[in-house]
């Protein structure tokens, strides 16, 4: 049994060698063997941008799949049904006869996704934002409005040669023609108003008004769509195809965000 010292431990004789770099093979000054430290972050290295265990931590490839690679690949796989008139289209088909009902409320909700009523709340978002930014004294502070304005702008971009594509015909209650697939009113709500929420976001201090804002952006985009598929504009399939293209869309304006932010 050892006696009970005050004070700090006392070295003793032939211990010091024992953690000095390299004793007993170790290679570290701080242990006396080759075992691995205990601490968690010490036996996990981080590792390059994008991969579980990098500090500061930043999306992995679990969350890059999601955000990113499902959407795309659901994307994908609807458009592919569409240009080979696949099964999916008869299952869309049946679900559009039971879901279509014209009326004026379906057609209000739908006017929702008009670029003459997402685009205004995004631009005076993007004003807002930026001249947040600027008062904060935030450098390059236009950046992250611009990079949502350029998002809007891609939309038209990559809805009309999808629809030039695919060339799909309307519901029985349109007229005839195609040009039906992606539905753009419904790419226009989300990307109009899922920007907006994702600028807003960082200047909302509670908790509360970050749920409202992100809950607000998921109502408008439904009503959208509801009223788009209710009315019988579209199909549902040309609605789910442009939620998945606006998914990859967004994801990417809010990793964008989150990388500038912690910068």
């Amino acid at each position: 049994m050892g006696e009970y010292r005050p004070g700090p431990p006392q070295l003793r004789p032939g211990r010091a060698l024992a953690h000095t770099t390299g004793a007993s093979g170790s290679g570290s000054p701080h242990r006396s063997d080759s075992r691995p430290p205990q601490t968690p972050r010490g036996a996990r290295p981080s590792g390059p941008f994008g991969r579980p265990g990098t500090t500061p931590p930043v999306p992995g490839r679990p969350t890059f799949f999601f955000l990113l690679g499902l959407p795309a690949l659901l994307f994908a796989l609807i458009t592919w049904q569409v240009v080979a008139d696949g099964p999916l289209l008869r299952a869309d088909e049946r679900v559009s006869r039971a879901l279509v009902h014209p009326d004026r409320f379906s057609g209000g909700l739908s006017h929702l996704g008009d670029v003459q009523a997402g685009v205004p709340v995004l631009a005076a978002v993007l004003v807002y934002v930026a001249v947040r930014h600027r008062r904060a004294g935030t450098d390059r502070w236009w950046l992250p409005s611009a990079a949502a304005a350029l998002l809007m702008a891609l939309v038209p971009a990559l809805i009309i040669p999808l629809k030039e594509l695919t060339a799909r015909p309307g519901t029985p209650v349109m007229p005839p023609g195609t040009g039906y697939f992606p539905s753009g009113h419904t790419a226009t709500a989300a990307v109009a108003y899922g920007g907006a929420a994702l600028l807003l976001l960082p200047w909302l201090r509670s908790t509360a008004a970050r749920r409202a804002c992100v809950i607000t952006w998921a109502v408008l985009v439904l009503a959208v769509s509801f009223g788009l598929v209710r009315r019988g504009y579209h199909w549902p399939l040309d609605v789910v195809a442009s939620w998945c293209l606006c998914a990859v869309l967004l994801a990417s304006l809010w990793l964008f965000l989150g990388r500038r932010t912690t910068a």
